[in-house]
């Protein structure tokens, strides 16, 4: 008995002596575990309650252009962009919204909402539909070389069909029919051969081929 006593006595104090070196590091560690832990689920919560509180505004934008209510519209896009920007919602709340104030007319603010997701969207695919419309845009606000321009930036494979037919109707715009004709060319194998755009950039392709005799 007394050699186990002195065994474990021994062992007590072998432990005293590694928490004498190495207890501070191990606490500091332990607590930046919980706090790093803390941290995350706060993280997580934040991040949660952002894209809902976004989600609700986005909400907001659609159901204001479905009744064509201009003003709910211009409010709620307008929090989305201040304080959601970083969100999913943010960009496409500004597609709606530049979809509104084109069908009221008001061009400028169009651009100024496609400007916006161009510049700020994350994802390839948001950015390459906002530059589509605006490059429609900038066609009604005669500026065919500013379409142009938009156009040439790079976008998803996925995107090419709709880019080349976009470019034809911008080297129509421009009086270039030879263009205009090879860059529809390009697009018709793109395109979605049942959908009705392809039917559409046929004829388009029909008109150039002519005019560029």
């Amino acid at each position: 008995m007394a050699a186990y006593d002195l065994e474990e006595q021994d062992k007590l104090a072998e432990l005293k002596s590694w928490w004498a070196r190495y207890g501070t590091a191990v606490t500091a560690i332990v607590v930046f575990a919980a706090l790093a832990f803390a941290g995350w689920n706060g993280w997580k919560w934040w991040q949660a309650k952002q894209a809902q509180e976004a989600s609700a505004l986005y909400f907001a934008v659609s159901e204001g252009l479905t009744k064509n209510e201009l003003a709910k519209v211009k409010d709620a896009t307008a929090q989305l962009i201040e304080k959601y920007a970083g969100t999913a919602y943010a960009p496409r709340g500004a597609l709606l919204a530049a979809r509104a104030a084109f069908e009221a007319g008001d061009l400028n603010q169009a651009r100024t909402h496609l400007d916006w997701v161009i510049a700020n969207a994350k994802e390839d695919e948001l950015r390459a539909i906002a530059r589509l419309r605006l490059s429609g845009l900038l066609l009604d606000l005669k500026k065919p070389e500013e379409a142009l321009s938009v156009l040439d930036a790079k976008h998803p494979a996925s995107f090419e069909g709709l880019f080349l037919d976009a470019r034809g109707d911008v080297f129509l715009a421009l009086g270039r029919y030879a263009d205009a004709k090879t860059a529809f060319e390009a697009a018709l194998p793109k395109l979605d051969a049942r959908g009705a755009l392809r039917n559409y950039t046929q004829v388009k392709l029909d008109y150039a081929s002519g005019a560029a005799k």
